[in-house]
């Protein structure tokens, strides 16, 4: 059983609908379970002499339940170390108390608006240079580099206008410069997208969303290229602020993870048909889905990504009156936050995140579901009409 431990955690060698499966969960070696045990011990014991009797220390450092979530998300992003959280946001701050008072950070001007906020609240108290800016457009990314920049951020799609970054190119520009990128890979997923391989040096996750899958865990996770100097610090952050997650969210994540790759396949190809079916409805100003042919950046979708997902956002013809009373006529779609689960969910956005939003008033998000694609169909359909 030990001998398998290391090919378990690690996942290697496995191909991805392999390793959702199976990575970070070799049987328990105590008792041969399958489905590995939840730790739920906040501290652990040390023998006479004062040594820990395990490698783990106390629950906020550590926890078995925690090292086996970690191991399968560094194994499913191809990385070295994995750093887990009690929500996307707490990665996303661990991520930014990193940084020192008077350095430049730059970030996508179309990222979660939850994170845009945080980031904005955080660079005023604490003096840190924000810029927000286009990363599609390399001479507004360039323009950043007339001084040292600590990291780079984007999103690739961006929530929730679902534009694309080129992760290969801007990675190469953040190295000539000596600057770590950071990509928020929440609404791709290892399965459709791999920053790391693409260049990244860091990979976030709301793992809240698909790798969760059934909107009942909330949690977060930062993926490391190399386990050095700089994911220390991330390791230090999340020990110092607490903010983990607790055995039973590890195991959850863990058990939603499993079916990644089932639920994945079954949504990308409900989003794909919806997202077909929608661009042609005369309610419909446009739909934008990185797998129409009539996406800005299809063939980069093509290039970066395995399968162009199963989020999209529509634009609604006849505004924000429009807009809102065709949410408010879907009976099956829900209307929730939120992305990623079994249930389809729709929200009409600009209300959400405020007036200050770039967002455009008549979007709505589509999270699609796993349910049978002639019922959504028939759903939008009466909505629309």
């Amino acid at each position: 059983m030990p001998a398998m431990a290391g090919k378990f955690e690690s996942g290697e060698g496995w191909r991805p609908s392999t390793q959702v499966v199976h990575a970070g969960r070799a049987p328990d070696p105590q008792s041969g379970a399958i489905t590995p045990p939840i730790v739920l011990s906040t501290t652990f014991a040390r023998d006479p002499d004062g040594e820990l009797v395990g490698e783990h220390l106390y629950g906020r450092y550590g926890n078995p339940t925690r090292s086996r979530l970690e191991a399968c998300l560094t194994a499913l992003e191809g990385g070295a170390a994995t750093a887990a959280f009690a929500s996307g946001c707490a990665a996303a701050q661990a991520l930014m108390s990193t940084v020192r008072h008077g350095e430049r950070v730059v970030v996508g001007h179309d990222m979660y608006f939850g994170v845009r906020a945080q980031y904005r609240q955080l660079a005023a108290r604490f003096g840190i240079d924000l810029r927000e800016v286009d990363l599609r457009d390399d001479s507004a990314v360039a323009a950043c580099f007339d001084r040292p920049v600590r990291y780079v951020m984007s999103e690739s799609p961006t929530n929730p206008q679902m534009h694309l970054v080129d992760i290969e190119r801007l990675a190469q520009r953040c190295h000539e410069a000596k600057t770590p990128l950071v990509v928020d890979n929440t609404m791709a997923t290892p399965l459709l997208q791999k920053p790391l391989a693409l260049g990244a040096d860091m990979v976030m996750h709301a793992t809240t969303k698909y790798l969760s899958g059934h909107s009942d865990v909330v949690g977060g996770a930062l993926v490391a290229r190399r386990d050095d100097e700089a994911f220390a610090e991330i390791r230090e952050m999340q020990r110092l602020g607490g903010a983990v997650p607790s055995p039973f969210d590890c195991y959850l994540l863990l058990r939603g993870i499993a079916t990644l790759d089932v639920r994945l396949q079954r949504q990308t190809d409900n989003a794909a048909h919806l997202a077909t079916w929608l661009a042609g409805h005369p309610r419909i100003a446009d739909v934008l889905y990185p797998g129409l042919p009539g996406h800005p950046q299809h063939e980069l979708a093509r290039r970066q990504m395995m399968r162009p997902g199963a989020m999209l956002a529509l634009l609604v013809d006849g505004g924000e009156d429009a807009t809102r009373r065709f949410c408010g006529r879907l009976t099956l779609a829900m209307r929730a936050t939120s992305l990623g689960g079994v249930h389809t969910l729709v929200e009409h956005r600009k209300p959400v995140e405020g007036p200050d939003s770039p967002t455009p008033e008549n979007l709505v998000r589509v999270s699609v579901g796993i349910e049978s694609i002639d019922d959504l169909e028939r759903d939008f359909a009466q909505a629309l009409d």
